[in-house]
């Protein structure tokens, strides 16, 4: 199941939170960033890499103090590679393997690649609602989807391309 809500992201409880990042688990916008004050020292002292990380991939670390167990971090860009279309749909789909990987049932996500220079919100809904929909037809884990967004327009958005996309 695919379900779009309001919330704080940082608050809302499930297995494993899909956090966008850069090749070097850096937020890549500063609405994310809360999510390492939320989640403390704990889950901070894990966002260190021996060398940065290939975009598309998706790599888990635990939650600290965030109400989920585990992070997984969805590379959506680099220094060289800015966000668009395709790192989404890469990193989304590595993100969801992972899950799959960990048996994690229950995952929530923030919308990929939005913020200023980044996607718009349209083009991240539509590639995001495409990829969770067709990966939840087949796979066992995720069961249970919530797209977190940040107000009732961006709701309106993901619900209408999750139609679309024949959730």
């Amino acid at each position: 199941m695919i379900r779009v809500v309001v919330d704080d992201i940082a608050f809302v409880a499930a297995d494993a939170v899909i956090r966008p990042a850069t090749e070097k688990l850096e937020p890549t916008s500063a609405a994310l960033r809360h999510l390492e004050q939320v989640g403390g020292a704990a889950f901070q002292t894990q966002l260190r890499v021996q060398q940065p990380l290939v975009v598309g991939a998706a790599v888990v670390t635990s939650g600290g103090d965030l109400p989920t167990e585990f992070v997984i971090h969805a590379v959506i860009r680099d220094h060289r590679e800015p966000v668009s279309r395709l790192t989404v749909r890469h990193a989304l789909t590595s993100a969801l393997q992972r899950a799959v990987d960990w048996g994690l049932a229950r995952v929530t996500v923030p919308p990929l690649g939005t913020g200023a220079g980044n996607l718009e919100s349209e083009d991240a809904a539509e590639v995001m609602c495409e990829v969770l929909t067709r990966h939840v037809a087949v796979a066992a884990y995720p069961s249970d989807v919530q797209i977190v967004v940040e107000s009732d327009e961006e709701k309106q958005l993901f619900e209408a391309a999750l139609r679309r996309a024949g959730s």
